[in-house]
């Protein structure tokens, strides 16, 4: 089983969803977001998104497009975040690590060298937000064959029809895009969640998460009443833009473990 699974086996023990934080890699620097990673984990995560810097980040809102900029200007390739996981799997080797990023910086690794170097790291799971269904050969059979579990994105427009399609080989868990648009610029209605979290449970038997505008505890206990993870990414990015680095590790650390308490609460 591998770790994604595992955490999700033994929440549905619980009777609880996911938190899901995201951190940028290399935002401000690399130290810090390994900091980030690592207090996270202590702090309530029960999996760990790491965004991979690009220069064309087209579905990430402005909160996040910036962290990339700033992560690009200190240095950030993808050899380096997973220079991180490495890193991070030092002193945890439980929790889950997905990283979401997009196809380029992939391509220009080596598909096969990025899959047996992301798994031999520590990667559990990969998103890959502008990877057209279509073209998800490219990807998921180096994937498969090291053991990465290849997370696909569902949209509110995504038809019946198209879901069995846009879900074909993937594993971990759905990611579902609650909003039509960027990252961090508004959030689902719990009208929303009812309408559209059964449709896709219709289809597939993987645990959803959901993202794409979870800002607050209370919102994430909306996401646990109908949904399995809440994803919680740019108003952790904004605690790091207006603090110094020990208040925003507190800050982040405070974030995290109340809104666990909040989804847990509500499921």
């Amino acid at each position: 089983m591998s770790r994604i699974a595992g955490v999700f086996a033994y929440l549905r023990s619980q009777s609880r969803a996911a938190l899901i934080p995201f951190v940028e890699a290399f935002d401000p620097d690399r130290d810090t977001s390994l900091a980030l990673l690592t207090g996270m984990a202590a702090n309530g995560a029960d999996i760990i998104e790491i965004g991979v810097p690009f220069t064309d980040p087209m579905a990430d809102g402005p909160i996040i497009q910036a962290a990339g900029r700033r992560a690009l200007n200190a240095g950030a390739s993808l050899r380096g975040v997973l220079g991180i996981v490495r890193e991070f799997r030092k002193g945890n080797d439980k929790t889950p690590l997905v990283l979401m990023g997009y196809l380029n910086p992939i391509l220009s690794y080596g598909v096969a060298a990025f899959a047996h170097d992301a798994a031999q790291a520590g990667v559990d799971g990969l998103i890959v937000v502008d990877l057209p269904t279509e073209e998800a050969d490219l990807l998921l059979p180096d994937a498969a064959a090291h053991g990465l579990d290849f997370i696909r994105l569902i949209a509110p427009t995504t038809s019946d029809e198209r879901l069995p399609k846009v879900l074909a080989g993937s594993s971990g868990f759905v990611y579902y895009v609650s909003i039509t648009g960027i990252t961090g610029t508004r959030t689902a209605s719990a009208d929303d969640l009812a309408r559209d979290i059964p449709r896709i449970r219709r289809v597939t038997d993987l645990p959803i998460a959901v993202g794409f505008g979870v800002r607050t505890p209370e919102q994430a206990a909306t996401v646990a009443k109908y949904a399995d993870a809440a994803i919680v990414a740019s108003v952790l990015i904004e605690k790091l833009t207006n603090s110094d680095v020990a208040t925003v590790l507190a800050d982040v650390a405070a974030l995290a473990s109340g809104i666990r308490h909040a989804v847990k609460a509500a499921a």
